[in-house]
């Protein structure tokens, strides 16, 4: 045991002293401070953002005169002049828009939008819609129905979603869930990928400086993985817990220095208000430690396996598969159906288990549904790294010959 230890203090100091590292556990809270100083400048300069534009209409069908409205972004005044004098009267206020539009609108089913300066996407999206809302209103009208009575019917509704609990009703954004759940799965399926070819890679390196031998020879190859993965975790779990202690001081000083009423920030920090932070942070630590000791356990038997990086194609996409395949169908379809069969599923099987269960956590699934993919993370871990211990030890001293599949099968069940 004290071996492992020494393997394990040896693979975290060495690790957490390099300078990458220092530098990603303060790059991560320094973006989120930035993309808070960023959403404060876009609120404190909205109003030159959002400058009001002039639009010079110049109406040839008699159809949208006097009926287009004013608004905070767009200020129409009719024209009387000849299109080509308006034209020209574009160089001399370069901030004008000119909207043409020809008696034929209809026929040719085109209105053209004239500046010197490109209208932003705002301006044009409004003055789109405004035309068309009219257009649409004019054929009712010529149809013989009655606009007034469609508008007084017309409803506009807000949901306002609220769960249902024992201690009373609470609030409840599924925006802000949708964006937690998706949120999670891509940091865990993200870091599961990073850390876990940590680890190959520095396989690969002692393998290939035959470092390997000499450490072989004073501990089990078990042991040695076994230190190896444990170091790398204890690193991952010291960047993580560094990044949300950092974080939550960040959002904390944003909060109060760069907030504002009706900042989009103060939107974003009560969207979050609902969210049970400390309940998910809790089974993101859980299922990104054993995700990582089950994929790292495999991602050690292949660089075991191989002699130089180029080789673990091979090897890393059968292993990598499920992952991908959950992470790709995370968005499209399970954040948006987390009671789902498959979701369900996939929330139990251990190699899918970890962005499949991120994504439905802020969506409350049954407690035994957590404890059993839990239970199930523990068990599949346990046995990975048992299959991937068996082709360690044979393939950490395999030099000079190209592994197959069939040749990981003899490893496996080679004996002491």
């Amino acid at each position: 045991m004290n071996k492992v230890l020494l393997i394990i203090q040896r693979e975290y100091i060495s690790r957490v002293r390099k300078k990458a590292f220092v530098v990603t556990v303060f790059l991560v809270p320094a973006l989120l401070l930035a993309m808070y100083a960023v959403m404060y400048l876009i609120y404190k300069n909205s109003s030159e953002l959002n400058a009001t534009r002039t639009v010079k209409v110049i109406d040839e069908s008699g159809q949208f005169s006097g009926k287009l409205q004013n608004k905070s972004n767009v200020k129409f005044e009719n024209s009387n002049k000849p299109l080509a004098e308006a034209r020209k009267e574009l160089k001399k206020h370069k901030d004008y828009i000119l909207l043409y539009i020809p008696k034929n609108y209809v026929g040719v089913k085109s209105v053209q939008l004239l500046s010197e300066k490109k209208p932003n996407i705002t301006t044009s999206m409004a003055i789109e819609r405004q035309l068309n809302d009219i257009a649409t209103n004019n054929n009712m009208v010529a149809r013989g129905i009655d606009t007034a009575a469609l508008k007084d019917i017309k409803s506009n509704i807000s949901i306002s979603a609220k769960e249902v609990t024992e201690t009373g009703d609470k609030e409840s954004n599924v925006g802000a869930l949708y964006a937690v759940g998706v949120a999670g799965a891509i940091i865990i399926y993200l870091s599961l990928f990073i850390y876990g070819a940590q680890v190959m890679r520095g396989v690969i390196e002692e393998k290939t400086n035959r470092i390997i031998e000499v450490i072989v020879s004073s501990v089990k190859p078990f042991q040695l993985m076994l230190g190896k993965i444990i170091g790398v975790a204890l690193v991952s779990l010291t960047q993580f817990l560094a990044w949300i202690i950092l974080s939550v001081v960040v959002s904390y000083l944003a909060n109060k220095y760069f907030n504002a009423p009706q900042s989009p920030m103060l939107g974003l920090f009560a969207a979050l208000k609902g969210v049970p932070f400390g309940y998910i942070i809790g089974c993101f630590l859980f299922y990104f430690l054993t995700g990582f000791l089950l994929y790292s356990a495999l991602f050690a038997a292949v660089g075991s396996a191989v002699d130089s990086e180029s080789e673990t194609q091979q090897f890393m996409f059968p292993i990598t598969m499920p992952l991908l395949f959950t992470y790709l169908i995370s968005v499209s379809f399970l954040a948006q159906n987390p009671d789902s069969s498959l979701a369900v599923w996939l929330s139990m099987i251990p190699f899918t288990a970890p962005v499949a269960m991120m994504v439905r956590l802020p969506f409350d699934p049954e407690w035994w549904q957590v404890a059993l993919s839990m239970g199930l993370m523990i068990v599949g871990f346990i046995f990975t790294t048992w299959v991937a211990a068996r082709i360690y030890r044979v393939g950490i001293l395999m030099y000079g010959k190209k592994a197959s599949y069939k040749e990981l099968v003899k490893w496996f069940f080679y004996k002491e």
